[in-house]
């Protein structure tokens, strides 16, 4: 009888033992798969998101701990972020023209 309660203990824990390893297998093939970049993608780094942060702030947006008006107030400052880029893009491509047309006879 001690045998036959050894084995199945045995066999028990055998069983549990390769569950186990098999849920970890699933388990770290599902997050390897989650974390790998996809040709063409482009993790923020910390730079760009301060950045990004820092140019949100000359807009007038001001960051705060609990704030009532999130998201509306950070969208508001995206679109006169984007506003303001684009001012600025057709000044520059305005820029350019004038450059273009004064070098040429």
């Amino acid at each position: 009888m001690k045998s036959n309660s050894l084995n199945r203990l045995v066999v028990q824990s055998t069983r549990v033992s390769l569950v186990v390893s098999v849920m970890l297998m699933a388990t770290s093939a599902s997050v390897h798969a989650q974390t790998s970049m996809e040709p063409g993608t482009h993790h923020v780094t910390r730079a760009e998101v301060r950045h990004e942060l820092e140019e949100l702030e000359s807009v007038g947006y001001r960051p705060t701990p609990n704030d009532l008006y999130y998201p509306e107030d950070i969208q508001a400052a995206e679109q006169r972020l984007e506003s303001l880029h684009q001012v600025e893009g057709s000044v520059l491509k305005g820029e350019n023209q004038m450059a273009q047309t004064r070098t040429m006879p």
